[in-house]
């Protein structure tokens, strides 16, 4: 399932292939080793990008704070009526 607005991946199934039945216990083994540190490494990933975005996040609302506190308010702006 994707996210319609950003485009990023929500979840996905993965496709059903051949029992194994006529495969060895060993290389199973092996598939399901390399499929579940390859999990892991996405897993690390996602979190290290999230720590980022976190970060950027940051640092861009310390940038706004510093310039609403170097451009202060004027008040609020004239209304169109008081124009006239």
């Amino acid at each position: 399932m994707v996210d319609s607005t950003t485009g990023e991946v929500l979840f996905h199934k993965k496709a059903k292939g051949p029992s194994g039945a006529d495969r060895d216990f060993d290389v199973l083994l092996e598939e399901l080793k390399a499929e579940k540190s390859q999990a892991e490494e996405i897993f690390e990933r996602e979190v290290e990008a999230h720590k980022d975005r976190d970060r950027l996040l940051e640092e861009r609302f310390e940038e706004a704070l510093r310039q609403a506190k170097n451009d202060p308010d004027d008040g609020p702006p004239p209304r169109p009526f008081d124009l006239d």
